[in-house]
């Protein structure tokens, strides 16, 4: 696509839509090298497409990108950029005046601010974010990509900062209400939601139930195939293995025979 852009010859409208739709694609692109936990490669796609929506001020990609980039930071153990990142994106929201939009980015930001230790602020932004929520058809509507935000997102918000201030105990309500509001279409995240309820529950000494929801997941993995779930799987695993029940020995068992099941052949 880059060669047609920069070689082919046609109208600037038909240019610029071209570009735009390499930069769409490149974000595209870093998201699945994202969840497939490839994060180099997700930062290259994800640089470029910033760098159309830069070229191009099209603040709609603009704001996709560094909503994803802020994901991944916060992902990466990087909280502080994570949250300039939702910041941007944001800033740039604000005249979009679409409830659903700015309720991801403050859910964003408030993951990174709980990442920080800063629970206050990141309670502040959960709470904004649930607010704008609750009317989500006030205002114009959200973009198509941020379809999936709503209740089931918010709960999971929650359940994580619970888990990064070490209170598992609590983060179990929260992560229990994510996996129950979450659509049953969304199979990533379904796997995703209750291999970290598992994990908390191991926290909160409720082994016999985490071993059960986490073999529970692996329904979910059928579906999809995800790096960053996998990684979650392997943490659950050696959890579960030092946790010294036997049901928690024999889920782990279930869990690394599966993943061995599903590692690429040499």
């Amino acid at each position: 696509m880059q060669r047609v852009i920069n070689t082919a010859k046609y109208p600037d409208t038909i240019g610029r839509q071209l570009q735009l739709l390499a930069g769409e694609t490149a974000e595209h692109c870093g998201w699945l090298y994202y969840d497939a936990d490839q994060q180099d490669e997700a930062r290259r796609y994800w640089g470029e497409a910033l760098t159309v929506a830069t070229v191009l001020e099209d603040a709609s990609l603009a704001i996709l990108v560094l909503a994803s980039l802020s994901m991944q930071a916060s992902y990466e153990g990087r909280p502080r950029e994570g949250f300039n990142l939702a910041r941007a994106a944001q800033d740039r929201a604000t005249r979009y005046g679409s409830p659903v939009l700015q309720s991801l980015l403050a859910s964003r930001a408030a993951r990174a601010l709980s990442q920080m230790q800063d629970t206050t602020a990141a309670r502040r932004q959960l709470a904004a974010s649930m607010r704008l929520v609750e009317n989500p058809e006030r205002g114009r509507p959200s973009p198509e990509w941020a379809a999936f935000h709503g209740q089931a997102e918010l709960d999971y918000a929650q359940g994580l900062m619970y888990t990064d201030s070490g209170h598992h105990g609590a983060a179990v309500q929260f992560l229990r209400a994510a996996l129950a509001h979450q659509d049953r279409t969304y199979g990533r995240n379904r796997a995703l939601y209750r291999l970290t309820l598992a994990r908390s529950l191991i926290h909160a000494s409720e082994v016999d139930e985490a071993a059960a929801h986490a073999v529970e997941s692996l329904e979910h993995l059928e579906e999809v195939e995800s790096g960053r779930v996998t990684r979650r799987l392997d943490e659950v695993a050696s959890l579960l293995h030092t946790a010294g029940a036997v049901t928690a020995r024999e889920a782990a068992d279930q869990l690394t025979a599966y993943a061995e099941t599903r590692e690429p052949a040499a």
